[in-house]
């Protein structure tokens, strides 16, 4: 049989349909209570009109003291708690009053006084509005401090966001400048068609990093596309010299991470290992499943560490959470934080730079799915044959 979802409102949800509710359920549990004791002392049945009224009297007078209380509530302490114990006892007193009337007035052959009577119910209405006036500040006050930590976290997301929203924008710019001289050169070279076709590829590239929320995950599969779009951009930039080569297992593809996290890895796989060599180097990305958690490597055959600018002091083999990974440039900066930012310390970010040269970059992050109906729609991109791709899953479409 199946079991409708069923997600329970929170109490004090709404605030007056809470009130009424705890009102009525606090002063009938009130009533209740000296019915049985009525019951007890063996009292006739006419003495319960007795407690109805009295009861109602207590609920209208709580009520009284609820709004004198909701003026006070955000007021200075000192004024807060003295002027406090000033209107409750007058309360109590009214009460108390009104309470030993009405017995006397049930009970006129009584050789008890007024007086007595005031004295023999005053500590029992001042327990029953003590409570209730202990009661009422401290909901509130409760409910106070949960909607300030709710706007405090939401004020962290916004900042969360904002910083992830940077960080994911801070994109190397050279990378841009680069591609529009280059669509300049081939435009003055009179080459419309190759020149089209690089700002095809750029539009659809800026395109699908716009529409992406700044602070999203997508799948690995939808990263992969889009960097083939920034790859096949560079590659008409440096053609035969840019070799790449993808290997995603099939349980990998649909695993989440931070958007537009891998691009300043191949970017500055580009910068530093295919651009100063003659003959290129080859850029590979891997992606696989280990338990539940997903790891992804960058690599390149680039000269690593060892006969390159990227980094002059970093240690050849670094690992662990945020905070632990030293610089090597705008580029793995950028990622560390964005990692530290989505996973806290439930990462990995690691550099390796093995002795006969390349770089390799290493991430783990916790194994996420995204729902198909929010995965974004995979960019399309344009057939390269000069690229080396060896897909795990052809059926992915991952590779070429």
């Amino acid at each position: 049989m199946a079991v409708l979802p069923f997600r329970p409102t929170p109490f004090f949800e709404n605030k007056s349909r809470a009130f009424w509710n705890l009102q009525f359920a606090g002063w009938g549990g009130a009533m209740l209570l000296r019915a049985m004791t009525a019951v007890a002392n063996a009292q006739p049945i006419d003495f319960f009109v007795v407690i109805v009224i009295t009861t109602i009297a207590g609920f209208s007078i709580s009520l009284i003291l609820s709004v004198i209380y909701r003026f006070l509530i955000n007021r200075k302490a000192f004024v807060t708690w003295g002027t406090t114990a000033l209107v409750l006892p007058i309360a109590v007193s009214f009460y108390a009053f009104i309470d030993a009337w009405v017995i006397s007035l049930y009970r006129p052959e009584s050789q008890s006084g007024f007086a007595q009577l005031f004295l023999g119910v005053f500590y029992i209405d001042m327990t029953l509005l003590g409570a209730w006036s202990a009661l009422y500040y401290a909901i509130n006050f409760f409910l106070q401090v949960e909607e300030q930590a709710d706007r405090l976290e939401r004020l962290q997301a916004q900042a969360t966001g904002a910083q992830l929203a940077m960080l994911r924008y801070q994109l190397n710019p050279h990378f841009l400048f680069n591609t529009l001289n280059s669509i300049s050169t081939l435009v003055l070279l009179k080459q419309t068609e190759a020149a089209n076709a690089m700002l095809t590829r750029l539009s659809s590239f800026l395109r699908h990093t716009l529409i992406n929320e700044s602070s999203g995950k997508v799948t690995v599969q939808q990263e992969v596309a889009t960097l083939k779009l920034y790859l096949d951009i560079e590659r008409m930039r440096f053609e035969e010299r840019l070799r790449t080569e993808f290997n995603i297992e099939h349980a990998a593809a649909n695993a989440c991470l931070p958007s537009l996290l891998l691009q300043p890895l191949v970017e500055n796989a580009i910068k530093y290992a295919v651009s100063p060599q003659e003959e290129g180097a080859k850029i590979m990305i891997a992606a696989r499943l280990v338990g539940q958690r997903l790891r992804i490597t960058v690599s390149d055959t680039g000269p690593g560490l060892q006969n390159s600018q990227r980094a002059p002091s970093l240690p050849s083999a670094i690992a662990g959470g945020a905070g632990s990974v030293s610089s090597t440039g705008v580029g793995l900066a950028n990622i560390r934080d964005r990692l530290a930012q989505a996973y806290g310390e439930d990462h990995i970010f690691e550099i390796r730079t093995p002795p006969q040269g390349g770089f390799t970059v290493v991430i783990e992050i916790p194994f996420e799915t995204g729902d198909e109906e929010e995965a974004q729609a995979v960019p399309k991109r344009t057939a390269n044959p000069t690229v080396t791709v060896q897909p795990m899953q052809p059926e992915l479409g991952l590779g070429r």
